[in-house]
């Protein structure tokens, strides 16, 4: 009969090699976590210039003292086309901005005979604007308010039996609106946009004061400059 002890010895022994040889199996390094490369978001940062064109509608009033006369609003409409310039700020998600943008415009419409035979026409031949902008960019996206300054030639012409006059003069005004912008690639994006511009008191004839009101809806393309440089925070 085998001691207990021996059998413990025995079982022992036998382990002994067994264990040693598992001792000097090489343990497997811990493995590193993954580079997660950082995700790349769009930059509005720069300097960008491009071109625009649309359609406008509204209204003009036309008051003319010398006659006596003050039409009803009656209106207006056409197309415009031109160009833009502008910079971005991007600051996180927010985007600040300052455009200007100058075009010809054949917006234009008649009062109809309003008392003696006497009709009143105005005819908006070019507009331009300086307008802030802000906007909250969705990476690519960049939806937008924007507001400020518009600049525009009216031209009034007062047909009455037997007379003509024209002239024109450049009125000041404001404008407002909203937009969005989307980046097609690093350098180019599109745009569509709303402006409702104001110039009022126009002075386009001796004794005749215009007012025009003019709803713009308009698509762009710009290309943007530094739009590769470092993001902003």
């Amino acid at each position: 009969m085998t001691h207990p002890a021996s059998k413990g010895a025995l079982v022992a022994l036998l382990i002994a090699p067994v264990a040693a040889h598992a001792a000097d199996i090489p343990r497997p390094l811990p493995a590193k976590a993954p580079v997660i490369a950082p995700v790349p978001y769009y930059n509005w940062t720069g300097l960008y210039i491009g071109f625009n064109g649309g359609g406008g509608w509204g209204w003009s009033k036309d008051t003319d003292a010398l006659r006596g006369i003050t039409t009803r609003e009656f209106p207006s409409g056409g197309a415009l086309f031109g160009g833009t310039v502008g910079y971005n700020y991007q600051v996180g998600n927010a985007v600040l901005g300052l455009e200007g943008d100058l075009g010809w415009a054949r917006i234009n419409g008649s009062s109809g005979s309003v008392l003696n035979g006497v009709n009143y026409s105005t005819y908006l031949q070019w507009l331009s604007s300086v307008r802030g902008r802000v906007g909250y960019a969705f990476d690519r996206l960049l939806p937008y308010v924007t507001g400020g300054l518009a600049v525009g030639e009216v031209k009034n012409t007062i047909t009455a039996p037997l007379t003509t006059l024209n002239g024109s003069t450049m009125g000041t005004g404001w404008t407002v609106g909203a937009g969005v912008e989307y980046g097609i690639t690093p350098s180019l994006s599109v745009k569509a946009e709303y402006l409702f511009a104001d110039i009022p008191n126009s002075t386009p004839l001796p004794g005749s004061q215009v007012d025009v009101k003019t709803n713009i809806v308009r698509g762009g393309l710009n290309w943007r400059f530094n739009w590769d440089g470092p993001p902003h925070f």
